[in-house]
């Protein structure tokens, strides 16, 4: 029998042992004993393969019956009928889980527009000369498309097909090469948009738009904290990473960039701007040096268009107040525009009547004549005078004018400056051929998953009307590249539809199980075992980082949402924990869920496509950097919740 499966069966065996040493004697059993039992027996029955949301069902709907049998045995299956119609009727009509089928079919269609290999060689190109340049363009490559998709299997299994021959053949060694592809696939799943998220937002009752807005930075981080480490593997180890041969960094120029590399310049900037002129290149048509100009142009003029946004942006002209008018003592509003300095109150006067009284234009002094009579009283007890609303009506155009743009903007512009000097002074023909591969595969996918992202995070759209737009960019993505078709749009809705229906009847089985644990007293039972602790905050949030890390190694992240959190969430705030922080720590920490044996299905999925030389325990060799990185950046995340909080804290004030 494979080690794997012994290892299965022990942590089974363990469970089982747990709960018969833990528990009471069967007669000394009360109801939330039963409910520890139940939740025992969910997670041995998901590991020895059972469907998770039919098992979660079965038991829920037999301890809920035990539950109310125990009140009223008359009522009790009518009461456990009702009870699973309710929960079913109650998911049907989370509005927040609209949006899982629309991302997932979004996901399902870039698979199949064939983007992954354009990206992954392009991006090998783009990286050529950074250590270790396959293993970190398999990461940046597998983070792009998994957060594309959403769909890890997919993702994996695609890059594995792709990316380990192509490591393996430049002598990468196999342990480096599977970590990559396995940790790389798996950020999908925390990258927003992501549907676990969705999941954690609909059963913690927290905001999905505020979570992809926290889910942000650390997911990047994550990314970035993997890339560094596979640069300082290539650095230390060049055996593991060899660098580049010269002739993979070859890139073939076209017939165009050869003649005017050759005869006027190899940068790519000054070539095509000289090759303009005269007829020294006759043989080059003129639309193709306009169009490659063009291209060659698209990061300034990028670069222009958003600091000249943020220009007008931030020396827009401030909100002038207006005021109806100056409101006298014991009079009515008067017609004048708010004055800067107001008068003081003086009790017992009253202004004047003053039927016809101008001023000449451009004068700011009144008739003091007429108004004599009645402001020398006033000038005992008034300190200030009232300044005339001519002199407010005159400043007003003034308040108009653009205010100067501040210091910060002036040295941004200056480095973005410096930015595009270095870049076109090193910016040849070969480069810029990279640049078009990189405007056919990246570009695309970027714009479209940070059009989806950007109007979530910025209120433009809820994440169901994003969703929606995202599968409308999708199936134009799969248009432009010719890969819509009948077929692949038959196929994408029926795996959506299985994937969706997978969810749903998760979100169902876990409700209803959360409804039986909750009726039998076992959450009761667990908020006392805890509270009993007399733990500190941070202790508590150690324990149950533990043990979720611990519950990946046999569960998957879906089972662990939808069976673990409904326990952790009620405690949350008795030590003052911010349910959406805890949710981004959760998320980090789920990463291990695919990457723990032994149920770690980016390995499986992996060693399906791998060469027959490649085992399994080198893919699980692989993975377990990866892991420690996971944890070290669960660690920074607790250590500096700005990481998280930042970004939500800041866009919704």
């Amino acid at each position: 029998m494979k080690k794997e499966v012994w290892f299965g069966l022990t942590i089974m065996a363990m469970v089982v042992l747990s709960a018969f040493i833990l528990l009471p004697a069967p007669s000394e059993m009360s109801n939330g004993h039963l409910g520890l039992l139940m939740l025992a027996l969910v997670v041995v029955a998901i590991m020895l393969g059972f469907p998770t949301a039919f098992t979660l069902m079965g038991m829920g709907m037999i301890f809920a019956w035990i539950a109310y049998k125990s009140q009223n045995p008359a009522l009790a299956v009518q009461q456990t009928l009702d009870l699973m119609v309710q929960r079913a009727y109650s998911v049907m009509s989370n509005d927040v889980l609209i949006s899982i089928p629309l991302f997932v079919f979004m996901g399902y269609l870039i698979e199949r527009a064939n983007l992954i290999e354009k990206l992954f060689k392009s991006m090998h190109l783009a990286m050529a000369r950074v250590p270790g340049s396959l293993a970190v363009a398999t990461i940046v490559t597998c983070a792009i498309f998994a957060t594309a998709t959403g769909i890890v299997g997919a993702v994996v299994t695609l890059m594995g097909l792709l990316a380990l021959p192509a490591m393996l053949r430049a002598g990468y060694s196999v342990q480096l090469s599977a970590g990559a592809i396995t940790a790389g696939g798996c950020l999908g799943i925390l990258i927003p948009p992501s549907v676990m998220l969705i999941v954690y937002g609909a059963t913690a009752g927290v905001s999905v738009v505020k979570l992809y807005a926290g889910a942000f930075f650390p997911g990047i981080m994550l990314a970035t904290l993997y890339v560094i480490y596979v640069i300082i593997i290539a650095k230390i180890k060049p055996s593991m990473a060899p660098p580049m041969s010269a002739e993979d960094r070859l890139v073939p120029l076209p017939a165009f960039a050869q003649v005017v590399s050759k005869d006027i310049s190899g940068n790519a900037l000054p070539g095509l701007i000289g090759a303009l002129k005269g007829k020294r290149n006759a043989a080059v048509p003129m639309r193709e040096l306009l169009n490659h100009l063009g291209i060659a142009l698209l990061p300034a003029l990028a670069v222009a268009a958003i600091m000249g946004t943020i220009y007008f942006k931030v020396t827009a002209p401030l909100p002038v107040q207006t005021v109806e008018g100056v409101v006298a003592m014991g009079g009515e509003l008067s017609d004048a525009p708010e004055t800067q300095e107001e008068a003081p109150s003086v009790s017992g006067l009253a202004e004047p009547e003053a039927d016809g009284l101008q001023v000449p234009p451009g004068s700011t002094e009144v008739a003091s004549a007429d108004l004599a009579p009645s402001a020398e009283p006033a000038k005992a007890e008034a300190p200030a005078p009232v300044i005339p609303a001519v002199t407010a009506a005159a400043e007003a155009p003034a308040a108009s004018e653009r205010v100067p743009a501040p210091m910060s903007f002036w040295i941004g512009l200056a480095s973005c400056a410096v930015a595009l000097a270095i870049f076109y002074a090193y910016f040849s023909f070969a480069r810029l051929e990279i640049f078009k591969m990189l405007l056919g595969s990246f570009f695309p996918l970027a714009l479209m998953i940070l059009a989806v992202l950007g109007t979530i995070v910025f209120g433009l759209a809820t994440p169901t009307e994003a969703a929606a737009m995202g599968s409308l960019g999708g199936l134009l993505l799969a248009a432009a590249y010719r890969r819509l078709n009948y077929v692949v749009l038959r196929e994408s809705v029926y795996l959506t539809a299985k994937t969706s229906a997978m969810v749903c009847w998760l979100f169902v089985g876990s409700s209803i199980f959360s409804a039986a644990f909750a009726l039998l007293g076992g959450q009761e039972l667990i908020n006392t075992w805890v509270l009993g602790m007399d733990l500190t905050p941070l202790q508590f949030m150690i324990l149950a980082q533990v043990i979720i890390f611990l519950l990946g190694w046999p569960l998957e992240w879906t089972e662990i949402i939808v069976i673990f959190m409904p326990i952790f969430i009620p405690l949350l705030p008795h030590f003052g924990i911010d349910p959406l922080f805890f949710g981004l720590l959760v998320a980090l920490n789920l990463q291990t869920a695919f990457l723990s044996p032994p149920v770690a299905m980016a390995a499986f999925y992996l060693k399906g496509v791998s060469p027959p030389h490649v085992t399994l325990n080198q893919i699980f060799a692989g993975m377990l950097p990866f892991m420690a990185i996971q944890v070290f950046a669960i660690f920074l995340l607790y250590t500096f919740p700005a990481i998280g909080l930042w970004l939500p804290e800041t866009l919704y004030k």
